[in-house]
């Protein structure tokens, strides 16, 4: 159910990039190691895209004392809402879209439909990488470090729904051998070649 004073919002169905959620990775050197996906959110999805301004419009009213005892103008502070098409015009899977970088120093719990529908536990990142589709749910949080005032995305948990393309110019091995049949393949062994 959604709750409309809630800062938590379930995302999707959305594209996820840069997906570190079975390991944690470390950013920069120096810093911890945190989970982390980029959701893909279509520019037409307004129905959605007015559920996150809603969740980040109460992080933000709920704010007052972690920026000192007073809100600032909204427009001064950062705000995770990205848009894909002015910062990543060169990204064709930017296109059209908006976008949210999300992390967290806990493991999300990680979710996909089993065959009898039933959602079971992801372990393997074979099951969830850059380019499949799902639902994330999303806490957003606002901060004030070293002078950096803003709303952040924390990520809570992901369900993968479809799989999709892979995002990166990384290619699938079905799609890579699609073309090959058992019986065109002849399973010799090579002593030497010649170029």
């Amino acid at each position: 159910m959604y709750d409309n004073n809630s800062t938590k919002v379930v995302i999707g169905p959305v594209r996820l990039s840069y997906v570190n959620v079975i390991k944690p990775r470390v950013a920069n050197p120096g810093e911890e190691p945190r989970y982390s996906a980029t959701l893909i959110i279509p520019k037409d999805n307004t129905e959605m895209i007015n559920k996150i301004k809603v969740a980040i419009n109460n992080a933000y009213n709920a704010a007052t004392a972690t920026f000192g005892g007073k809100l600032p103008p909204i427009n001064t502070i950062k705000l995770p809402v990205r848009d894909g098409d002015a910062e990543r015009p060169d990204d064709e899977a930017m296109a059209g879209s908006l976008f949210i970088n999300t992390s967290s120093k806990l493991k999300p719990g990680v979710l996909k439909f089993a065959a009898n529908g039933e959602k079971v536990p992801v372990t393997s990142e074979d099951d969830i990488y850059s380019g499949c589709y799902g639902y994330v749910s999303v806490n957003f949080f606002a901060y004030n470090r070293n002078g950096n005032k803003g709303i952040s995305a924390g990520l809570n948990n992901v369900l993968v729904t479809e799989r999709g393309d892979y995002l990166g110019g990384r290619s699938s091995a079905e799609s890579d051998f699609n073309d090959i049949q058992a019986t065109a393949v002849s399973c010799r062994a090579v002593d030497s070649i010649d170029w």
